[in-house]
């Protein structure tokens, strides 16, 4: 098991149901944190509880279902969230929605589905989490050392971690919605990691995955799988996708109290698929 650096820190993963978010909520849980599991519709909740149970830290997680692609979906997540934990340490954003269609079939229909979700949410949630961050450090934080008298302490930043995806500047064909959403998510990020740290105590990171193999892809079929063998062979790491555990564990690196010095990294998890 890994050291217990996240022990006690309170933890939001959004889409945590399945996947890639399923597998961030095990990483983060195998360090010690208490997470929430959400999930958007209620007829995901067993299918959340599942990812509960998995969990080192099953005993006092949870799963929320709050639709984070509603208007008050994000607060409701927060609320609920402060309301059993008293804060937030950790905000992964991490839930998403991909159309593929050409550019000319594209729909407003393709468009509210995923910017509500992919960009709105992320937004929204983020600002709902902002009070609930740990509190900078005052004057008064100082502690008794044998020998040194007062001694200022310290206390851990807050986490934002914002799950984007290489077609964010890889710029796929099929993907104008979806790359578009997860550009504006890139920017947040770059923005948010300027803005934020000194007023919230925390640090605003983003994690680009490449191809993964969820439970959506491996359920796509042989002829999809076919169609990504010229990705896979491509990547210079290895002839296939990533495993979800793979992606989870850069989040967990830049949740570690050690990065507190990383900001504004836009960390890319392909396996060298592609290099900015």
């Amino acid at each position: 098991m890994p050291d217990q650096t996240l022990h006690g820190k309170v933890a939001i993963v959004t889409g945590a149901n399945t996947g890639i978010g399923a597998a961030i909520a095990r990483e983060l849980a195998s360090r010690g944190a208490i997470v929430v599991v959400n999930y958007p519709f209620p007829q995901l909740a067993d299918q959340a509880k599942q990812v509960v149970d998995s969990l080192a830290t099953a005993s006092t997680s949870v799963c929320i279902e709050a639709d984070l692609s509603t208007t008050t979906g994000p607060q409701k997540l927060v609320d609920e969230t402060v309301r059993l934990y008293g804060w937030v340490d950790i905000l992964v954003n991490n839930a998403g929605l991909a159309i593929n269609k050409p550019f000319a079939e594209q729909t407003l229909d393709d468009w509210d589905k995923l910017v509500n979700l992919n960009a709105r949410g992320v937004f929204l949630l983020t600002q709902a989490v902002l009070p609930h961050l740990p509190q900078p450090p005052s004057p008064k934080d100082t502690i008794e050392v044998p020998g040194e008298g007062e001694v200022k302490t310290e206390r851990d930043y807050g986490r934002i971690v914002n799950i984007v995806s290489i077609s964010a500047r890889a710029a796929p064909p099929l993907q104008t919605i979806y790359a578009g959403t997860k550009g504006m998510v890139d920017s947040f990020t770059r923005v948010w990691a300027k803005e934020l740290p000194r007023k919230y105590n925390c640090t605003v990171n983003a994690v680009s995955p490449g191809p993964t193999m969820t439970e959506g892809f491996a359920a796509a079929g042989e002829e999809f799988m076919t169609a990504m063998r010229p990705v896979m062979e491509q990547t210079p790491v290895g002839d296939r996708m990533a495993r979800p555990e793979e992606i989870a564990f850069a989040v967990g690196f830049l949740c570690e109290p050690r990065a507190s010095w990383i900001n504004g990294l836009h960390l890319v998890a392909s396996g060298g698929l592609f290099i900015d």
